[in-house]
């Protein structure tokens, strides 16, 4: 059963316990430089917001941490005894299995070490997290939480009780309330160059990352975002905002990422920000997620988004079944598919569509309906190749867990994992995942262009549902390659 979403408050939180005044710095046991370690695994190829946003927060407070990205750095032997509190963001599936393995290296190497968990799927996972490689977790508005547990650390207190902060004795609820108000610090992180930057026309240049609200008001079933915030939003103030991107800018930034789960969940703050970065910026370029049902409600806008200088609209599409849509509770049908790109279309903004093509509601006749549908449409470029591999992931306390009918294809817990096991009610289709998850790795190994990787799963799909031969349709437009980042997504 998905458990009821409880929250603790913001100023819960930095009311719980009397805070020294800032600028006071740390007295105890973790006032010494990099007593304090933040450690980032993996965050879709842009530099760590989950490093920079409790960076700042931690420096006001007199604190000195040390902050290390896995995913492009070494984490050294040196830096993990030093440290007395060790914090790992998990904000996604493949973080929070990376961070395992970084938890266990933090065991092996500094046993006295605290190890916290920070994000997304911290709490989701927290029975398992702090049974085997942790001693707290942290969900929702990470940094507030996890600024006190630092300074009841370092008074050598105890921390069960921390409004936000679960324990294996004491569980906590996400914590929900007012964005922070403070700039993301992001002195000493790697730079710009060594993430991701966005690829136009051959020419790459490097890529900022931004987040102008967290949460969501829907509550798709499948998305880890629903059980922490069960359809709430939180709002980080523009000025925050615009001083963070600026900063990004100034440190070589050429194209913005909004990160926000949805772009327009908040149209007003979202365009006031898009208007002012324009303004201060006008050859700056950003990107940003924004959900089929928001495109057709909010259609207006993207012509204005477009001169302000949107170079792609990522959409959750996942799937052109309407069964499945359904099931995902996503708010759209495939109808909706068609007219929301024929809304970016005439706007000029490219749309990069997100797919979730395998779950034990579609068919194989549907995973074939989405490949003519990209092919006829001239999406091939649009849709990063694993887009077309990605098998749906059931966390604890997913909302799909209390989802009619779940029993019939939910199987038990694999904790180690962090997600239920599942197998398609079609033998086919597990073996298709696993062939076309195949060409994806190859693919990326030989740099292949994505419509060539395109064409190798088209064939792979057709031979395995017994049309070998299946003629590759020609397209009813022509589009040009359209930007893109040059790190793929996936969760």
């Amino acid at each position: 059963m998905v458990a009821t979403v409880t929250t603790t408050s913001v100023d819960a939180v930095e009311d719980a316990r009397e805070a020294p005044s800032v600028g006071t710095p740390p007295r105890g046991r973790l006032a010494a430089p990099g007593a304090v370690l933040l450690v980032s695994c993996y965050e879709l190829g842009h530099q760590p917001l989950s490093l920079a946003g409790p960076l700042a927060e931690l420096r006001r407070a007199g604190f000195a941490p040390v902050a290390v990205d896995t995913a492009v750095e070494d984490l050294g032997e040196d830096a993990v005894r030093a440290a007395r509190l060790v914090a790992i963001s998990v904000p996604m599936h493949t973080a929070l299995r990376l961070g395992a393995r970084v938890a266990a290296r933090v065991r092996s190497l500094n046993p006295a070490a605290h190890v916290c968990f920070y994000g997304l799927y911290a709490t989701l996972n927290a029975d398992h997290l702090l049974r085997e490689h942790g001693d707290s977790a942290i969900s929702g508005e990470v940094v507030a939480p996890l600024l006190a547990l630092a300074r009841a650390l370092d008074r050598g207190e105890g921390f069960e009780g921390i409004p936000g902060v679960g324990t294996a004795r004491v569980p906590a609820a996400p914590v929900l309330g007012r964005g922070g108000t403070l700039v993301p610090d992001r002195a000493g992180l790697p730079p710009l160059r060594s993430y991701a930057g966005l690829e136009r026309d051959g020419v790459i240049v490097p890529a900022g990352y931004v987040e102008a609200t967290r949460g969501c008001h829907h509550t798709c079933r499948h998305c880890p975002i629903t059980p922490i915030y069960g359809g709430r939003l939180t709002v980080v103030p523009r000025e925050t905002v615009l001083a963070d991107a600026r900063a990004q800018v100034a440190a070589g930034a050429r194209h913005i990422t909004f990160g926000d789960p949805d772009f327009l969940n908040g149209p007003a703050h979202a365009l006031r920000i898009a208007r002012a970065l324009h303004e201060e910026f006008p050859g700056l370029t950003f990107d940003a997620t924004v959900k089929v049902e928001h495109v057709l409600q909010h259609r207006r806008v993207f012509p204005e988004l477009a001169a302000l200088g949107c170079a792609f609209v990522v959409s959750a599409v996942e799937s052109l079944s309407d069964e499945v849509l359904l099931r995902l509770a996503k708010g759209h049908t495939r109808e909706d598919v068609v007219a929301a790109l024929d809304v970016l279309d005439s706007a000029g903004i490219p749309m990069r569509p997100s797919l979730l093509p395998f779950t034990p509601w579609e068919t194989l006749d549907g995973y074939l309906d989405l490949l003519r549908f990209v092919a006829e449409r001239d999406l091939s470029g649009h849709v990063d190749p694993v887009m077309l591999a990605i098998r749906l992931l059931v966390p604890p306390g997913s909302a799909l867990l209390s989802e009619p009918g779940a029993d019939a294809w939910l199987g038990d817990l694999d904790a180690e994992r962090f997600t239920y096991r599942w197998a398609h009610p079609d033998p086919r289709m597990d073996a298709l995942h696993a062939e076309v998850s195949a060409i994806v790795e190859g693919a990326t190994v030989r740099d292949e262009s994505q419509p060539a990787t395109f064409v190798r799963i088209w064939d792979a799909a057709h031979r395995a549902a017994g049309h070998p031969e299946s003629p590759f349709p020609s397209p009813s437009v022509n589009r040009r390659p359209p930007p893109r980042l040059t790190e793929s997504w996936f969760c």
